[in-house]
């Protein structure tokens, strides 16, 4: 500040108020002078942060990281580009800051950058918390990996690529995004690079020409180009110069193929082309011996190239959402001995059974010559006639993700570890149990003979199947009442996710829950939709008295339901609180529903009524379209949890809750419609 006051003594003294203007010019530049200095010190702590993100985070795998990542290089990029030299010259003020138009923005963008740099860091230092080094096993499995840092060979594999991407000896040119100061690059030129760099990232730029010609980047080890979305050609010429190359990344581009001189790189570890959805085909990679990772998710390639048999040190291979891959030839992936994760999520291929699949396609047994396989997802025809050599295969794995059928579709769950996903098929076969076994979710969908499946499980099983978590039914007309009878052994001991979709003879979930003897003990949510016959969820008293875990209700589109929890009448029967901890209640077009327990006369006494209704843990109540509801088990001790309301203003207006006050103390939380 003893600098800034000098400055504008000697200013003000020879120049006077002709040059200065005002008092007010002064303030700005006061103003302006300080924006500065605070820009500069921020700046500074947001790429120690930077840093610390790139270094500590897998942000290659989490987009809001990445979001994250590109406006701090364009925050910063902006700050880098206010001219500085303005402050002063020779001592005295400089006249155009005082004159020009551009003094209130000047001033108005560096107060809008210091905002944009707070909220950057906020951002950054919680995700650094939430994401950093503790975060890295959940990322390597996303990717997918291993679900076990640093034991692996695929682990390690990446945490060198986050050791390329640290922050010492990089070239990043351009701006990602639009608007402030910065431009994005729209073409390289040679003279840019250099023979000492050693990591050169152009990513998320709008390059569109590539120089053609033999520049020289020796020492360089990673080449990051993605998210250049105008980029449709790699010059044979250009990725010569990087003969050291370990990393090359052309994802999100418009490359139709890629050049032969890519396989003069031979000391390349990790090849990634996600994304780039106008690439058909693969060269002969067979020569890039040292290559681990390949990620070619969501490309147009048709086939594997039969010379990625040679890639003896693959780990990880990708080809999810490959929609155009229908032809693997045989003997290409059991020829990657290394091989430790195989993700073909959503592709086209299907790998049939050894009895089923041409001599000349690959088939499922083949996989069984992967020693190091722990992570797959694949597809496969039908299941009937799995060996046992094929369920000791699953049995290995620590990771799989199975899609048997030709309607199965994956989504995302909770307990997708090791998910089991069956459509349109008919069940037979004792196959089942040892799927059953190693899975912890399983989704049926459009699946014939459920009654045979459930007799299965509940006649046949040895055991309880304490691995499965989570399981969702859709679109089933079977009356899910098989003939066997009762087992006294819980056979889903351990049950946290129940969904049920369109099942149209499903009359209650209570149906399944004496033939498998289930009782609930663990489960945190009960989702049920579209089950046009479904009278009412559950009956509480026998196998079940009380949901201590469950956590959330969902009921939308059951026209038949007319009550949640239905209770034994017996005069003396006192059950204990249904759902103590019950924290988010749905319900959403449901146009018998009157209560979520009736009570008709021969029922519960009003104590038990009572302790049925305890909810004192509720956050969340969503009821919409539910016009006969007009009783909730809720009480003035629910403001202390509650968080939101959500209903028809109508409605809210006809319900009737406990206590004279109890309405008035929840008003706030409600959020009509």
């Amino acid at each position: 500040m003893e600098v800034v006051a000098a400055i504008l003594g000697s200013a003000v003294t020879e120049a006077g108020r002709s040059l200065c203007g005002s008092f007010s010019s002064i303030k700005n530049f006061i103003s302006f002078q300080s924006n500065l200095s605070a820009l500069e010190k921020e700046k500074k702590s947001l790429v120690d942060l930077k840093n610390k993100v790139i270094e500590d985070v897998d942000y290659s795998s989490d987009a809001q990281m990445t979001l994250w990542l590109r406006e701090v290089e364009q925050i910063l990029l902006e700050v880098n580009s206010v001219p500085t030299g303005i402050a002063a010259n020779n001592g005295k003020l400089c006249v155009c800051f005082f004159n020009c138009s551009e003094r209130y923005r000047l001033i108005k963008e560096t107060a809008r950058m210091l905002k944009e740099i707070e909220r950057l860091l906020k951002v950054g230092d919680i995700a650094v918390k939430i994401v950093g080094r503790n975060y890295l096993a959940k990322a390597v499995e996303h990717i997918p990996g291993p679900s076990i840092v640093n034991q692996t060979t695929a682990s390690q594999n990446l945490a060198q690529v986050m050791d390329l991407l640290k922050d010492d000896d990089v070239l990043r040119i351009g701006v990602w995004g639009m608007g402030g100061i910065g431009i994005s690059l729209t073409q390289i030129s040679e003279v840019e690079m250099s023979e000492s760099l050693k990591r050169v990232s152009f990513m998320n730029n709008r390059i569109t020409k590539l120089p053609d010609c033999r520049i020289c980047c020796p020492e360089t080890v990673s080449l990051l180009l993605q998210g250049n979305r105008f980029l449709s050609r790699i010059p044979n010429g250009f990725l010569q110069a990087f003969e050291s190359l370990k990393v090359l990344n052309l994802s999100e581009t418009r490359i139709r193929s890629l050049p032969q001189s890519i396989l003069q790189l031979g000391d390349i570890r990790i090849l990634l082309l996600k994304k780039c959805f106008y690439l058909e085909e693969l060269p002969q990679l067979g020569g890039l011996s040292q290559l681990q990772v390949l990620d070619c998710s969501e490309t147009g390639i048709r086939e594997l190239p039969s010379g990625m048999k040679k890639l003896i040190n693959l780990r990880q291979l990708c080809l999810s959402g490959t929609y155009n891959l229908k032809t693997i030839q045989s003997g290409i992936v059991s020829g990657l001995s290394g091989l430790e994760v195989l993700d073909m999520t959503s592709s086209a291929y299907v790998w049939g059974l050894k009895d089923e699949a041409n001599d000349r396609q690959a088939n499922f047994e083949e996989l069984q010559n992967l020693e190091r396989l722990h992570s797959l997802s694949v597809r496969l025809g039908r299941i009937q006639s799995l060996q046992n050599e094929d369920l000791t295969l699953i049995g290995r794995l620590r990771i799989f993700k199975l899609l048997i059928g030709p309607e199965a579709i994956s989504f995302q769950s909770k307990h997708d570890k090791r998910k089991l996903i069956i459509s349109g098929l008919q069940f037979s076969g004792e196959w089942i149990d040892r799927l059953l076994t190693n899975a912890s979710m399983m989704h049926l969908n459009n699946c014939s003979g459920l009654n045979q499946l459930l007799e299965t499980m509940a006649i046949r099983s040895i055991g309880s199947y304490t691995g499965l978590k989570s399981l969702t039914i859709t679109r089933s007309s079977s009356s899910l009442r098989p003939d066997g009878g009762c087992t006294a052994l819980d056979l889903l001991p351990n049950l946290e996710e129940l969904r049920l979709y369109e099942l149209t003879k499903l009359g209650s979930i209570s149906e399944l829950v004496g033939l498998l003897g289930l009782r609930f003990s663990r489960l945190k949510l009960i989702e049920v939709f579209r089950c046009y016959g479904l009278e009412y969820l559950l009956t509480c008293g026998n196998f079940i008295i009380s949901l201590r875990n469950l956590e959330t209700i969902k009921v939308s589109s059951c026209e038949s339901l007319v009550e949640i929890f239905n209770f034994p009448s017996q005069e003396n029967f006192v059950p204990e609180p249904v759902v103590p901890n019950l924290r988010t209640l749905k319900l959403v077009k449901l146009p018998r529903l009157k209560t979520l327990s009736r009570q008709d006369g021969s029922g519960l006494h009003s104590k038990s009524i009572s302790c049925v209704y305890h909810m004192k843990a509720i956050e969340q109540v969503e009821v919409i379209k539910c016009d006969n509801l007009r009783k909730l088990p809720l009480t003035i001790e629910n403001a202390i949890t509650m968080k939101e309301i959500r209903g028809q203003v109508k409605w809210w207006d006809q319900l009737e809750l406990e206590g004279d006050n109890t309405k008035s103390s929840l008003e706030r939380f409600f959020n009509g419609e």
